[in-house]
């Protein structure tokens, strides 16, 4: 197997046993145990448990920061603020093994390294939804219609419903934040 895919075997093991038995009660020997790898192997890839954690968060943080870079080189109009928040609901989607586990182990998280930068992340996006002369209640409008994708990601899925029909909802009313904090512009 080549290095990459065991590594990826590695990560979403490892992030499954976070999810069911917490990180702190998850051991290398369990990761190894059930990718059934001696933990030589194991450590071949990653010395620490917070390593494993953090080559998970960069993979699935990447489209975030390729989506900031992207945001960076725009013009700072409301067709492309619309479209980052269409593209950060997607980066979403696909990191939501990771958000949960972070949601449900933010002690943890808070105390890794990994915290503060997904932190920023965060900030550095709702900020470029931003305009300077924005009134407080046109930022908070805007900060959170990253947080409804947020709310979205994790908690519409109690919301009765096709899980498609419901993304698409959430993205609308994320979108209509954003439009009514660009009104009167």
């Amino acid at each position: 197997m080549a290095r990459g895919n065991t590594r990826q075997r590695i990560q979403d093991v490892a992030l499954e046993l976070f999810a069911e038995q917490g990180y702190e009660k998850t051991s290398l020997r369990e990761i190894a145990e059930r990718l059934d790898v001696t933990k030589a192997a194991l450590y071949y890839h990653f010395k620490t448990k917070e390593d494993i954690l953090v080559g998970i968060f960069e993979d699935l943080t990447r489209p975030m920061d390729e989506l900031i870079d992207w945001a960076r080189e725009q013009p700072r109009t409301l067709e492309i603020k619309r479209e980052t928040l269409r593209r950060y609901q997607v980066a979403l989607l696909a990191a939501a093994p990771l958000f949960r586990f972070m949601q449900e182990n933010q002690a943890t998280v808070r105390e890794l390294s990994v915290g503060l930068t997904f932190k920023e992340r965060v900030l550095t996006l709702t900020e470029f939804l931003q305009e300077p002369d924005f009134t407080i209640e046109q930022k908070v409008r805007c900060v959170s219609a990253v947080f409804t994708l947020h709310a979205g990601t994790f908690f519409v899925e109690r919301v009765e419903g096709d899980p498609e029909e419901k993304h698409e909802a959430v993205l609308e009313v994320a979108l209509d934040l954003i439009d009514r904090a660009h009104e009167g512009r």
